[in-house]
């Protein structure tokens, strides 16, 4: 798949680069897995405009990583660096200096990994930054894909390197017009609502995962779906593999609550009683350490209480726990068609909530929206998919969202209005549109 999208990312890297030609800058880039954050680095830093250096660290011994640094170097710049080198810091160092002369960048990949294998490596580069950095002109990026450890790193109050980051970008998904971008440009004669649809919900815009879609021309839901469950396919183990290494010894806990979330389990009560013990501290870390849930609490209620809900805010995940991992029986024996026939049953109604999603985001990055949420009663018997507020203007919209367009009810969602009005009667002046959202409007 050509490259798409992140321009302001670009230009972001480049402006640094920029600035590191008269002082030193060290960046913290991070993002989840298969967000594109290597590729993104390659293409803002390795356009040929001065010297680039990439690292990625692996969890081979110190030594052996050192030793595949230095071939690095000397194709960069031309010739070896002198002896075998066994420390990272000696050769940071080493280019520390370098970048003394000449403004060079140098991105560490990975950089977390040093934590399992040569933890000592954060205090020596700690060391080497505070000796060199005000007389070199280096553009450094450390990037890494373990949101916890990268966050022990750089963040951490306790950690060598606490607090010397300049700067820090953290990657997201592709956003909604971006995602339409490349739809339009992988089907020009096969586009189809649904099936963006369908490819905003098995993908949440996640870089690698649409471009193993558009490279084998998987633009349509039977032809992803054969995709995700394909005797070859990768989708099959994605979850494991991105999120074990998150969650370390815990995972199989983590695991369940976030499936009992995709199959609808939603409040702590329910999650509470599927798993049969307290799960107060695994929801409060998979929200405030591992950014994967979030709370969803009715628009402008001022404080949390029972009516809250949690969401999977990553839509790969949403899918994966509800169709792949909740279903491992099924993995096991190989009966992956009997899995797609499930997940193409399911599909339309699995869809509806990134549907929702779909506007939600288009509406952040698109429209004057100031804030945008849902809203629900205690007793559950009114609901609102979004409603989204216009500050500047004064102004409250609601939106029903429903995939197909015959289903809308606008009687129905005035009437849900004039209870939210109820319940919160000081807003009723910024009263606004009432309007049905559908595939139709994507």
């Amino acid at each position: 798949m050509d490259f798409f999208g992140r321009r302001k990312e670009i230009e972001e890297l480049r402006r640094i680069r920029g600035l590191s030609a008269r002082s030193a800058r060290m960046t913290v880039v991070t993002g989840r897995r298969r967000v594109g954050k290597t590729e993104l680095l390659r293409r803002a830093l390795g356009d040929g405009k001065s010297p680039f250096i990439y690292f990625l660290i692996t969890r081979a011994p110190q030594a052996a990583v050192c030793e595949n640094l230095q071939h690095e170097i000397a194709r960069v710049f031309g010739r070896p660096m002198p002896g075998r080198i066994e420390r990272f810091s000696d050769i940071f160092r080493f280019v520390m200096e370098k970048a003394r002369d000449t403004p060079v960048s140098l991105v560490v990949d990975e950089f977390q990994e040093f934590d399992r294998t040569a933890p000592e490596v954060y205090s020596e580069v700690a060391g080497v930054w505070d000796e060199l950095h005000s007389a070199s002109r280096i553009n450094l990026v450390f990037c890494g894909s373990v949101n916890r450890l990268m966050h022990k790193v750089f963040f951490s109050h306790a950690e060598p390197l606490y607090g010397r980051n300049t700067g820090r970008l953290d990657l997201k998904p592709f956003p909604v017009s971006t995602l339409k971008e490349i739809y339009a440009a992988h089907a020009p004669k096969k586009r189809c609502a649904g099936d963006l649809l369908d490819l905003w919900t098995l993908t949440g815009g996640v870089a690698r995962y649409v471009s193993l879609f558009m490279d084998t021309g998987a633009v349509t839901r039977r032809d992803m779906l054969e995709t995700v469950f394909g005797l070859s396919t990768p989708f099959v183990d994605e979850g494991k593999t991105v999120l074990v290494e998150e969650f370390g010894r815990d995972y199989g806990t983590y695991f369940s609550i976030l499936a009992g979330i995709a199959s609808g389990r939603t409040t702590f009560a329910e999650l509470k009683n599927l798993l049969g013990t307290d799960v107060g501290g695994y929801l409060t870390k998979l929200e405030r350490d591992y950014s994967i849930i979030s709370q969803k609490q009715p628009l402008f209620e001022t404080t949390r209480n029972k009516n809250c809900h949690y969401q999977i805010d990553d839509c790969f995940f949403r899918f994966w726990f509800r169709f792949i991992y909740r279903n491992q029986d099924m993995v096991e024996l190989g009966r992956f068609k009997e899995l797609q026939a499930l997940a193409d049953r399911d599909l339309d109604v699995f869809s509806g909530y990134a549907l929702e999603r779909y506007f939600a985001w288009k509406f952040a990055n698109e429209s004057s929206y100031t804030r945008i949420g849902g809203w629900w009663d205690r007793k559950g018997e009114n609901e609102i998919d979004l409603v989204c507020e216009d500050e500047t203007a004064g102004r409250l919209d609601f939106y029903e969202v429903k995939r197909d367009p015959a289903r809308l009810d606008l009687r129905l969602l005035q009437a849900k209005t004039e209870a939210f009005f109820t319940k919160n009667p000081e807003l009723r002046p910024r009263e606004g549109k009432c309007r049905g959202l559908s595939l139709a409007d994507m």
